[in-house]
């Protein structure tokens, strides 16, 4: 039975999330609506990384097995075709063997958050930005973010809902920097992992922005992860901000 890997690019504002679920639009949902319509088989997708509500990927990875050997560019377009006008487009499509696992596989999980850091609002880009209208200072956020890197306890960022069997993670990097764009300006966090908690990137940055404000240091937020408390955590950054960027495989 072939094995197919998808390169997966969507914009995750009208979609209840990744993951399938009876009746609300997921992305997953989809797709795999639209490999039924393509090929006529019932297959089931598995994801490098299950995004939540709101958040997008501009590169998702997952895998699917087919009873019938197509050719990639004709699965890559079959399902372009059948997802429109939902905002979900497959960038590649390329034959894996059997031992690869979009999931189990990956050795590495990165991420993008974006804040827009200006008075005036989002016009175009609202639905994939936080904006924070008061100034933030990116290099004391840096500061603070490198307390959490390396590996930790991360339950003070972790959701209470996480289905995780253990709040102990190896975070490889987290960056902030400003990109200066004229009067549309923007602090991009980015970070890495094997894997993350659910919510822990949105409320890493979420506390994050509160020592660009100077309302923490990067002593207290040693502290926060440190005592392992979720009520002494910044605000859960919203999911508009938050994208999926890419995979690394072994």
């Amino acid at each position: 039975m072939p094995r197919y890997k998808l390169v997966i690019e969507y914009d995750g504002g009208p979609f209840c999330g990744w993951q399938r679920q009876a009746d609300d639009p997921t992305v997953q949902g989809a797709i795999e609506a639209a490999v039924t319509r393509f090929s006529g088989e019932a297959a089931r997708l598995t994801c490098a990384g299950r995004t939540d509500a709101g958040v997008h990927a501009t590169h998702q990875v997952a895998h699917l097995d087919l009873a019938k050997a197509w050719r990639t560019d004709t699965v890559r377009d079959a399902l372009n075709a059948h997802l429109r006008p939902q905002p979900v487009a497959i960038l590649d499509a390329t034959l894996v063997g059997p031992e690869f696992d979009a999931r189990h596989s990956a050795i590495r999980r990165h991420y993008r958050y974006r804040i827009l850091n200006r008075r005036s609002p989002a016009a175009l880009t609202r639905a994939h930005v936080w904006h924070v209208p008061w100034p933030l200072d990116p290099d004391l956020m840096h500061v603070a973010a490198q307390r959490l890197v390396g590996l930790h306890d991360f339950s003070a960022f972790r959701a209470a809902e996480c289905q995780a069997n253990s709040p102990v993670r190896t975070l490889e990097r987290l960056d902030v920097i400003r990109m200066p764009m004229g009067l549309h300006e923007e602090i991009v966090v980015t970070t890495c992992a094997r894997s993350f908690l659910h919510h822990q990137v949105r409320a890493m940055v979420g506390t994050l922005m509160l020592a660009g404000c100077r309302r923490l240091s990067a002593d207290d937020v040693g502290d926060i992860l440190a005592s392992g408390e979720k009520r002494r955590c910044g605000p859960l950054a919203p999911a508009g901000g938050l994208t999926f960027v890419g995979v690394d495989y072994g």
